[in-house]
């Protein structure tokens, strides 16, 4: 029965400094690499068939510390979804069938805070009032100034999972996800049919794989959270 794996990237630079990140392309912290190798231990056992990533590199370097310690991944290829024809222009072998494929999408990018990114979440607060603060942050459709809300990071990751992840899912396939909380909550709350107002009330830690068994038509048999070791 296929699995899908879902892990939010570990604690970025700009996480630490409590700024509004999106998609500026933000290193992983110390703690969060400590985090990714945490998960990658947790997960070692897991036999992967594809993975899926967004173009942002903390979610990347998350993933590829997970790979790392990954018993059953020996060799990977990233996928360019854009890329030129020069990088599938290659004479095929026996040994590109133990290859995990990897793919990267800005479809799976965390929610774009337009012209929030960078501030200090505190100074958000004392120039725009905590009350509006919150409604940016927690709220279903509202947008933050020239930013996303969570319905439009919905929008553009929901199509992706239903093109590419579920497609690979009803396959059979066994799919590990490396990415952020808002485009992840995005890809739960179509899943588990959640309401706006249960996909807000609902919290995804960094560094804890969220964990879905599917049987043969993706009907979701089981649930939860990995316990990842300190």
């Amino acid at each position: 029965m296929p699995r899908l794996i879902l892990v939010r990237h570990g604690q970025s630079i700009w996480n630490k400094q409590n700024r509004f990140t999106g998609w500026v392309d933000v290193s992983l912290s110390p703690e969060g690499m400590r985090e990714a190798e945490r998960v990658g231990r947790a997960l070692s056992d897991e036999r992967f068939d594809v993975a899926y990533s967004s173009s942002l590199i903390r979610a990347q370097d998350t993933l590829y510390e997970i790979l790392k310690h990954n018993r059953h991944c020996k060799q990977y290829v990233r996928v360019h979804e854009k890329g030129q024809e020069w990088y599938e222009h290659f004479i095929p072998s026996e040994e590109d069938k133990k290859e995990l494929k990897i793919y990267m999408s800005p479809k799976l990018n965390e929610r774009y805070y337009g012209d929030l990114q960078g501030m200090n979440k505190d100074e958000a607060r004392a120039r725009f009032g905590e009350e509006q603060v919150h409604i940016w942050r927690r709220s279903y459709d509202v947008r933050p100034p020239n930013g996303e809300s969570l319905k439009d990071t919905a929008e553009r990751a929901i199509p992706y999972y239903r093109e590419c992840i579920r497609t690979k899912l009803l396959e059979g396939k066994n799919i590990v996800v490396s990415a952020h909380g808002n485009s992840l909550r995005a890809l739960i709350m179509h899943i588990e049919q959640m309401t706006p107002e249960e996909i807000i009330a609902f919290e995804l830690p960094t560094g804890i794989p969220y964990v879905y068994d599917f049987d043969a038509e993706l009907k979701v048999l089981d649930k939860r959270f990995w316990e990842v070791p300190e």
